[in-house]
């Protein structure tokens, strides 16, 4: 019976929502796409009047030189800037409060986040802190607590996942308690977002099989979930097809540009999705795998979709249909449970094909509960996920990854 009852509170929370999602205008980041358009950004930088940017990246794409066309643009266009490197894969409050400190030291007036969701996320939070300074990182965790607008933000992702460049959201692990959690705020959306596929061309297959899991896991979820509206089912349709047309050739041949810059518009498309329809379930329990083991978050998301999907196959059987539709593996008028099913199986052959495994190596026995009790905290009541879990259900799903 209380059961029940939360059930339903949950899903009035969710309508409220979708309802404030259709009526809250969105704002989108202007694009910059195509070969070379990272070389464009300089420009814009310097339009908005700005001298002095905090780029923030990692060390390894600092060692491969990436950034270098970037760096050299704003050196032509007279645009100071200050290199902020030490963003760890899965971003923590102390990646945040050095990336500030240093901004502020240098007397920066805008972020330019360079590199993977790490970067981006990271910068975000920055922004946030530098604008909200009497707030801690925590204490913005959840929606919309970040009260004052960030800096100028200008995103150029290097992989075609995260859709960061597009999103509300920005996920932060805690180091202290082994958690990630996620800022989400219509304030934390770039300025300009560029996707230049020159910039993934050089990327290892594991972190093009990987990230790009992770734009069709913010597809599928947002698609899925309860909370789609005509737009963001229309996004999560293109992103779909263009991720099971695209995937595995940029996966085998990292230097066709057609294909990653195919699936660098597929990650933008799941981003605008699910920024406004929401993720679900196999993004809380895979947030936890990477707090407390540092799973990548591509890797957590890829190896847990089949399980999730599976788990809600019939309360999802028509979405998960018209996306077979959508993705050319299905044709209208075949069975809807049996386009369900193939939609799965597709989603299991793809990880197969890049061999990506069934389960999340780092997981033990001992932290299912905690894990489980994590992710129901984090899903309920804001994600409008089709199925509500059980912590029960949920603690038997997250014992199928184990090794």
């Amino acid at each position: 019976m209380i059961w029940e009852l939360k059930k339903k509170l949950y899903r009035s929370k969710q309508q409220v929502m979708k309802i404030a999602a259709m009526v809250i205008p969105i704002p989108e980041p202007e694009l910059l796409t195509g070969a070379g358009s990272v070389k464009k950004l300089a420009d814009k930088i310097k339009e908005k009047g700005l001298k002095h940017v905090l780029v923030v990246t990692d060390k390894v794409l600092m060692s491969l030189k990436v950034p270098a066309v970037l760096l050299e643009s704003l050196d032509q266009k007279g645009i100071k800037y200050t290199i902020y490197d030490n963003v760890q894969p899965n971003p923590t409050i102390e990646n945040v409060e050095n990336g500030r400190a240093i901004y502020k030291a240098n007397k920066c007036d805008g972020l330019v986040a360079f590199g993977g969701g790490s970067p981006i996320d990271c910068a975000k939070v920055i922004g946030a802190r530098l604008s909200n300074p009497y707030f801690s990182v925590r204490a913005m965790k959840g929606l919309f607590k970040v009260f004052l607008p960030i800096p100028p933000l200008f995103c150029v992702p290097t992989t075609a996942g995260t859709g960061s460049e597009t999103t509300v959201a920005a996920v932060i692990s805690d180091p202290g308690t082994h958690e990630k959690f996620a800022i989400n705020d219509l304030k934390l959306i770039p300025k300009i977002a560029v996707l230049d596929p020159e910039l993934m061309v050089g990327l290892p297959p594991h972190i093009t099989s990987t990230t790009g899991m992770d734009a069709l896991t913010h597809a599928v979820e947002a698609y899925i979930g309860l909370n789609g509206t005509p737009f963001t089912d229309e996004k999560a349709e293109q992103a779909t097809k263009l991720i099971f047309e695209n995937l595995e050739q940029a996966y085998k041949n990292g230097a066709d540009l057609k294909a990653r810059n195919n699936m660098a518009l597929a990650s933008y498309y799941a981003g605008a999705a699910f920024t406004r329809a929401y993720v679900g379930y196999v993004h809380a329990i895979a947030h936890n795998m990477g707090g407390l083991y540092g799973v990548p978050h591509g890797l957590a998301n890829a190896v847990i979709l089949p399980y999730v999907l599976e788990f809600c196959r019939k309360g999802a059987e028509k979405k998960l249909a018209a996306l077979a539709i959508a993705g050319c593996i299905g044709k209208k008028g075949e069975p809807v449970e049996e386009l369900s099913h193939r939609f799965i199986e597709k989603i299991k052959t793809i990880n197969k094909n890049m061999k990506i495994p069934t389960f999340i190596k780092e997981l033990k026995e001992k932290d299912i509960p905690l894990i489980a009790q994590r992710a129901i905290n984090e899903a309920h009541p804001d994600y409008p996920v089709p199925v509500i879990m059980t912590l029960e259900e949920c603690e038997t799903l997250v014992r199928k990854l184990l090794p």
